[in-house]
């Protein structure tokens, strides 16, 4: 999994002051997705795949794995934010996690990612695992810690490619 980051340059935004939120931080709300939003997450994570941040998944694994993500929609029903929670026995791997440029710095992602982790206790899983090639900077003020990918679930770690560089994190849940 990358932490979708889309350059800075794609974001328009100006620096945000310590504490401040951006208008429209809360317009928003965070949900399982639906069967009918697997075009929406391919949609969504498109631009991640072109700039290299995210790997090119086909709609069919959005079609097929819909339930394993949790989605941002906004007021208008517009996804602009998602994250999957694959299990792998008493272990999960967050995977496919981006959200939109002009929403990125306004609180989605760390909403996702608290609800991914509520999701992961109500399921009883043990373990997070995830893999950026970014910084990896909220997974790390989420509590994540570099970590061996032997220690991930097998089958997920077989998938990581070695020529993306990138860097397994993990945290109990």
């Amino acid at each position: 999994m990358t932490t979708a980051t889309l350059p800075s340059a794609a974001l328009a935004l100006p620096p945000r002051p310590p504490g401040a939120r951006w208008p429209g931080a809360a317009d928003f709300s965070v949900r399982p997705a639906r069967e009918g939003d697997g075009p929406a997450l391919a949609a969504l994570s498109r631009p991640f795949v072109h700039t290299g941040a995210l790997r090119e998944r086909p709609l069919s694994l959005y079609l097929e794995r819909a339930c394993e993500f949790l989605v941002a929609q906004a007021p208008d029903g517009t996804l602009e934010g998602c994250l999957g929670l694959s299990e792998h026995s008493a272990d999960g791997v967050l995977y496919n996690f981006c959200v939109a440029g002009h929403r990125q710095g306004t609180g989605m992602g760390g909403r996702l990612l608290q609800a991914a982790f509520a999701r992961a206790r109500s399921r009883a899983l043990a373990m997070l695992f995830t893999a950026t090639t970014g910084s990896g900077r909220l997974f790390l003020a989420q509590g994540f810690v570099p970590a061996c990918p032997g220690l991930a679930p097998a089958a997920w770690a077989r998938t990581l490619d070695p020529g993306r560089d990138a860097c397994v994190l993990a945290r109990t849940v």
